[in-house]
Parts: C-alpha cells; structure tokens; sequence
C-alpha cells in the first residue's frame, strides 16, 4: 500500500488519500534536516525565539481550519478541536522564551574556570498518536525547536491531516526548509527509520506501551535518547467526605472527552463503601447527561471512534453479558459511534478493570479506607494520570503521595497544563514533557574547563 484512505468516522464517508513516504524519502528528509538544523542552531537565541513567536502567530490565524480538519479527520466536537488548536499555538508562545533562557552554569573549581552549555541534540524524530494529533506534536516539536534542533515527525495513519498542515504553516511564518518536516506512512517504515536513522539522537513516541518498550528496546542500540508517553489507567477516587455531587456530576468528563480515547481518561472510579450506591445515583443522570452527537454540532460533547477497528476492538470489552450499571445515548446509523457505558465488575482483576479499554468504558469499584484506596489505585502497570476527591487536605495530600502517577488533581480532573511538566510513572513511559524544563530534554549538557594557570 503506498497510500492510506482517510475515512470520517462520523459519516464513513471518504476524505481522500495520503501518500506514504518512502525509506528513501525518509533518510533524504533526515539528510536536509541535517543542514537546517546546523544553520537553525546557528542562529541568535532571539532569532530562534522571533520565529517560533511568528510559527504561533499563523497557527493563531488557521485555528478554525484546523479545528475543522480535525472534525473531519479525527472526529472531534468542533469546540474541543478549536481548543486544541489554540493549545498548539499557546504551547508555540509559550516556548519562543525558551531560547532566550537556556541557561547553562559557572561552577566554582580550582585552578580555573568551569562552564556548562546546552547544546542542542540535532534532529529529532517524533512519532504522533492519532487521539490528538495536534496538541501531542505541539508538545514535542515546540521545545524540540525551541532548543535548536530540527524535527522530523510522523503522524498516525489515521489522522494525518492536522499534521501536515502545521507543517506547512511553519513554512508560512518563515522557519527554514528542511527543520520541520512532516512525514506521513506506516510506522514500520517512517517510524522504523527514524528509530534506526543515525542522524536522528531523539525520539519522542506517545503511543502503546507495547509499542513505546520496542522503540526503547531497538534505540538502545545508538544510545538513542527516548522520551515515551504511553498507556494509563488511571483511577478518579472519591472518598466519602468529598462533595459527592460534584464529583458523580464531572466523572463522565473526566473519563468519556474525546470518547475515552485518553491516555489519561479516568477509566476506573473507586468510590468509598458507604458512598458507592449514592454515588451511582448521582453518576447515573450524569450520563445520560452527555451529549454524544455530530462533531460538527456545537453542543457535541463527544463524538465517535476513530476508526472501525477500533470501534470493535472496544465493543469487545462489552459484550452480552458484561456488568453494565447503565449507558448514555450514542446516534444510530453512519460512523463509529459508541455510548458511553458504565460497568461494575466483581473482581478487581477483570480485564475491564485492568486493560486500557481506550474508549467511553468506565469501570466503577468500592474501596474500604484510605489505605485501601491507595492500593487499589496502585495496582496497575501503568501510572499516569488521576483524581482525588475529598474535603480534607491532610488526606488529599496524604493520597497524592501514597498513588503511584506523575499527574494527580485533587477534586477536579485536570492532567495537562503545558506550563507544568507531564509524564508516566512505571509502564506508562519515561521522561516528561512541557513545563519550564521541557527543552532543556532535548539538549546535551556540554561541560568547559578553562584554565587560569
């Protein structure tokens, strides 16, 4: 297959065709991004900064044709996507100070002068999942840039369109052929070369935890730098003394936005015992509550799969027989669509409980106390993301501690800031991205020894 047909997942219908890059495309794109990146490097750190300020300009101009690409491409609700395309323009900004302030050191020694110097790695390769193909780019190619190097990125199959058009965007607002290249194909080929590709010191992969443990495993043979963002199942806990209310009526959006295809979606509820059958009360109109419709519409709140393969690759954790407490309502007819569905397994161990699902499946299990919480929360590979809710701060803290995940927020369900940094415990991946330090991870620290003697 040289070429990937793109369907939308809210009708079916054809969009039309993408072409693969070829290996040799690839390692020509890795050459000319060689010769930009030394040239890009090169430059005045308020150069670098200008042109990333005049990259998020254009981004800012094209917010609504990228929002509606991704409606069309990935099925988003319009007024999400039109937020995640002011997100790759917020994160443009926010790293065109970055150049200006990479800061090395002086460290006091003997008999001279020591010095330190980020210097930047050189082309990195990015490989994009499709369940938010702008914002995951943004978060690697933003710093990646912003730290003096060029980037090659591959977008999914399934959702290329945001991508490639961002690509041509930063050639809009001036930024040099050649320093970031997007490169659509199948990952055993344009993924493949990137990992294998002498040139390229970086990849930066978000995506499977079976995939991201074989990229690890093949960069290790250059000592390729990685940086994984990978599966989670994250726990959304809610103690008694929280304000139940409010959380049975956010859980659904903590756990079914962008249909629960979220590597930090709240797919598992814990709820404390003496709480659990008030809280499915309160949970169940929250439901039923969503609105899953046309992505096109401005009240959608969630809209279909991504693809067919997906859609039955989900149906399968809900069989006939599954547990189900209750279901929202999900359109009928063309495309991916599937409701959002509540389970209440009887075993902590259930394949709904411990696979990512991916999809607008929550499972919701009772918990005895705070230490039980805590392990409940804990026993998963993966350690991404999550929520607490209660009303006592000693607790929130105590629990924040106590669960194994690099993101927690404490009754609300906020994962991401791009001002803060974002990353997995266990197997949910390795290194983080965003936040202050996020370009500093796309940098070697050169070390200078200049002698007074």
């Amino acid at each position: 297959m040289t070429a990937t047909t793109l369907i939308n997942p809210a009708d079916e219908s054809v969009i039309g065709d993408v072409a693969h890059t070829t290996l040799d495309q690839v390692d020509d794109a890795i050459l000319h991004a060689v010769s930009a990146q030394r040239a890009w490097s090169a430059l005045a750190p308020g150069a670098r900064a200008d042109a990333l300020r005049r990259f998020a300009s254009v981004v800012g101009d094209a917010i609504e044709e990228l929002a509606q690409l991704e409606v069309l491409n990935s099925g988003h609700p319009v007024s999400q996507a039109r937020w995640e395309a002011g997100h790759v323009r917020d994160v443009l900004n926010y790293y065109a100070a970055a150049p200006e302030r990479m800061i090395g050191q002086s460290i006091p020694v003997a008999g001279g002068i020591d010095v330190t110097f980020l210097e930047p790695l050189g082309v990195v390769g990015i490989i994009v999942p499709w369940n938010f193909p702008m914002t995951i780019a943004a978060w690697g190619f933003a710093p990646a840039l912003a730290a003096g190097n060029a980037v090659v990125l591959k977008p999914a199959e399934w959702t290329p369109l945001t991508a490639l058009r961002l690509g041509a965007l930063a050639l809009e607002a001036g930024l040099p052929e050649g320093l970031f290249q997007v490169l659509p194909g199948p990952g055993a080929v344009v993924g493949d070369r990137f990992v294998t590709n002498e040139h390229v010191r970086k990849i930066v992969f978000t995506g499977s935890t079976a995939v991201g443990k074989r990229i690890m495993a093949r960069c290790s043979h250059q000592v390729k730098a990685v940086t994984l963002e990978l599966g989670g199942k994250s726990a959304n806990v809610v103690f008694a003394d929280s304000d139940l209310e409010k959380a049975a009526a956010t859980a659904p959006y903590g756990v079914f936005e962008n249909a629960g295809q979220d590597c930090c979606a709240r797919s598992r509820i814990l709820v404390e015992r003496s709480v659990f059958d008030r809280f499915l009360e309160l949970l169940e109109p929250a439901v039923a509550g969503v609105r899953v419709g046309t992505p096109t519409d401005e009240s959608t709140e969630m809209g279909p799969l991504v693809a067919r393969a997906h859609l039955d690759k989900v149906a399968s954790y809900v069989p006939d027989d599954a547990l189900v407490a209750f279901r929202g309502t999900a359109p009928t007819g063309p495309g991916f669509w599937f409701a959002p569905t509540v389970l209440l397994p009887t075993s902590r161990t259930d394949r709904v409980v411990t696979d990512e699902i991916f999809g607008p499946v929550v499972s919701v299990l009772p918990f005895d106390d705070e230490a039980d919480a805590i392990a409940l929360a804990n026993d998963s590979v993966y350690g991404l993301s999550g929520s607490i809710w209660t009303r006592d701060i000693g607790r929130a803290l105590r629990v924040s501690r106590g669960i194994d995940s690099g993101n927690l927020s404490v009754n609300s369900h906020s994962s991401v800031r791009y001002s803060a940094p974002f990353g997995g415990f266990k197997q949910s991946g390795l290194g983080r991205e965003l936040g202050p330090d996020a370009a500093a991870a796309f940098t070697e620290t050169k070390n200078v020894f200049i002698s007074t003697d």
